[in-house]
Formats: C-alpha cells, structure tokens, sequence
C-alpha cells in the first residue's frame, strides 16, 4: 500500500542557489544532505542530494552533478509543474512576495475548484502554490466527476 509522497527529486544548477528559493523564499527547511561519491550500481559520481521538507513531512528533493548533461531550461507549465498547496487567503500575500522578491510570478488563475498563482524557480522549473476553493473534495471524487468516462472519451477521440 502506497501511503504518500516521501519525496519527489529533480536535477538542480547549484544546491546553495536552490536552497536560497525554496528555505528562504519558499519556507521550506533544508532537512537533509546527502554527498553521493558512488551510484549504488557502482558507477562513481560527485552529486549532492538535497531535502526540503514541507509540513506533511514529504521533501521535494534536488540533485546537483557539476559537469554531468542536462538540459535545464524554462518549463511550459503543462510540460513540468510542482503544485503546493497553500491557505487559499495566502495567495494575494504569497503573489506580492514574488513581485517583492524580483521572481517570475504569475496568477492568480482560477482552476474551478482551486486558484494559484505560479513562481519560477532558479532552475526553470514551475512552481505552483494552490488554494483550494469549496468545493474541491466534490470536483476530485470520481463517483461525482466522471474522471473516467472523461479519460476514455479523451483516448477515443485520439484514436479517430
């Protein structure tokens, strides 16, 4: 039984640079560094694993390899996003402190049963913080929203 998100990893440019965003803009503590001088394959490497913990206790987590490839660039919000949620009155607060702060900030857009607003990170990657509207636990229960019926008319209407 799967029983929730320990944490998710992503490539990062410079660990103290990504630290910066998201202890210091974000808020949320850097819990944990792990140096890796060997893949468990055998491999050497020379990365730095990095945890920033949120308050369900799950991290998001970056790993910097100084000169090993990877394309960092802007991501579409459709191609990579990280959606946080956040107190829906925290939105106006959290949109001005990205203006303040000389950060990409976008929003706030309206989901239907959740608004955000968009910042983006040091590394190109979008982050999302979300405040959930009323409503929201009825728009994702699958017995009232019809998530499947829309997910296989989506895959009939590609094959046509």
């Amino acid at each position: 039984m799967i029983r929730g998100l320990h944490h998710n990893a992503y490539r990062c440019r410079d660990s103290e640079e990504t630290r910066r965003f998201y202890e210091d803009f974000l808020g949320l503590p850097l819990v944990g560094s792990l140096k890796i001088g060997e893949t468990k394959s055998g491999r050497a490497a020379n990365a730095l694993h990095t945890f920033f913990q949120m308050d369900d206790g799950s991290c998001l987590a970056f790993f910097e390899e100084p000169g090993e490839p990877f394309e960092f660039k802007d991501q579409r919000d459709f191609d990579l996003h990280i959606a946080l949620e956040i107190p829906h009155d925290q939105l106006e607060p959290w949109m001005q402190k990205g203006k303040d702060a000389g950060i990409e900030t976008r929003g706030v857009s309206d989901h239907g049963f959740i608004d955000s607003i968009y910042f983006r990170d040091p590394n190109g990657y979008v982050i999302e913080l979300t405040g959930k509207r009323p409503g929201h636990d009825a728009a994702l229960d699958p017995a009232q929203n019809g998530a499947r019926t829309i997910l296989d008319d989506w895959q009939q209407s590609k094959a046509s």
